[in-house]
């Protein structure tokens, strides 16, 4: 998909130069960026889960052996 993105002079010629310094493209640059904070956040949602369990564990009567699977939450 193409699309037009508006940034700041200073920005695109840091960029561009950024870019020439190390044989690649502003394009190049873009994709590595938007990839980089899409897998950022991803990471982040994991690790949100990841301690909630960990904080459930240690909650009176919670438990990882009394923890409902999928199918048993559906049904209830």
């Amino acid at each position: 998909m193409k699309t037009t993105i508006e940034l700041p002079d200073q920005l695109a010629r840091e960029a561009k130069l950024f870019a020439a310094e190390r044989g690649t493209t502003l394009r190049s640059l873009v994709l590595q960026g938007l990839e980089h904070v899409i897998k950022e956040k991803q990471v982040s949602a994991k690790n949100r889960a990841k301690n909630l369990f960990a904080a459930m564990d240690q909650a009176a009567g919670i438990t990882a052996g009394k923890r409902l699977n999928r199918a048993e939450s559906h049904a209830r």
